[in-house]
C-alpha cells in the first residue's frame, strides 16, 4: 500500500499521521486549542523523520477538506499543497464528515443498519451535517442545518441514527427520538483518515494542487440557511 501523510486541521484539534499498509507508522495530535500554525509544521516533520528512519518513500499527501474553521483548514491545506508540490506527489482531499463517520464505525459497536449523522458546530443552533449509511453512501449530502425537534425525522423513523461531533450536544437537547443515539468525544483525527486516503489513492482520486479549496463554515453561515425539515 501507499505511504501517505495525513493532515487534519478542520476543528480545534491539530493532527498528522503517517500511514501505510493499514498501519499508523507515526502520529501527532494537539487537543489544547487553535494551535495549528504553531504545531503543524513540527508534526509534519516528525512524521517525515519517521518515514526516513524506516527508509520509506512518500506516495501522497492527504488533507481534510472540511467543513470546518477557516483558519485551521487554510493552514492545513496550505501545508499539504506545499508538500505535494515540493515532493512531486499527488494530493488527496478527504471530506471531514466522512472521516468522522469512519472513526465511529471503526471504534464503536455499530449495527449494520445504523445511519451516521456527523455534526460540525456552526454556532447558535446551526450545524453542518450529512447522513451516511455503513457503506458511506450519502443519504443526505453535506448541508447546513438549523436544528429543531423535526430535524432528521425522516431518518430516525427508519431506525437508529448515530449523532456525533462537536455539534451533537445541542442536537441532544432537541432530538428526542428513541432511535437517536449520541456518541461523545468524536473529533476528526488524522489517524482515522487512513481508510479514506488509501481508497482515494488506489482509485487515483486526486485533487488539484493549485486550485483546490476546502469547505469553510463561514461560507455557508453567510448564506443564512433556512430551517430544514428533513
Amino acid at each position: 500500500m501507499a505511504v501517505i501523510l495525513n493532515i487534519e486541521t478542520s476543528t480545534d484539534v491539530c493532527s498528522t499521521a503517517l500511514t501505510s499498509e493499514g498501519m499508523v507508522l507515526s502520529h501527532f495530535e494537539d487537543f489544547t486549542g487553535h494551535n495549528h500554525a504553531a504545531m503543524l509544521s513540527g508534526f509534519i516533520k516528525g512524521c517525515l523523520d519517521r518515514m526516513n528512519e524506516m527508509e520509506l518513500k512518500l506516495d501522497a499527501v492527504a488533507v481534510s477538506m472540511g467543513p470546518g474553521s477557516y483558519t485551521g483548514l487554510r493552514i492545513g491545506l496550505s501545508e499539504a499543497k506545499g508538500l505535494a508540490y515540493g515532493l512531486d506527489v499527488p494530493l488527496i482531499g478527504v471530506p471531514t464528515l466522512e472521516l468522522m463517520s469512519v472513526a465511529v464505525m471503526f471504534h464503536h459497536d455499530i449495527d449494520a443498519e445504523s445511519l451516521f449523522a456527523p455534526m460540525i458546530d456552526a454556532r447558535r443552533m446551526e450545524v453542518y451535517t450529512a447522513v451516511y449509511d455503513m457503506g458511506l453512501n450519502t443519504l443526505l449530502a453535506p448541508t447546513p442545518l438549523i436544528l429543531d425537534e423535526c430535524s432528521y425525522r425522516e431518518y430516525t423513523d427508519m431506525g437508529e441514527v448515530i449523532f456525533f461531533g462537536n455539534g451533537s450536544d445541542k442536537a441532544r437537547s432537541v432530538i428526542k427520538s428513541q432511535n437517536a443515539r449520541f456518541i461523545e468525544g468524536i473529533s476528526p483525527l488524522a489517524t482515522d483518515m487512513m481508510a479514506l486516503s488509501d481508497r482515494a489513492y488506489s482509485q487515483r482520486d486526486f485533487i488539484d494542487v493549485a486550485y483546490s479549496t476546502p469547505t469553510y463554515l463561514k461560507d455557508f453561515q453567510a448564506t443564512k440557511p433556512k430551517n430544514l425539515i428533513i
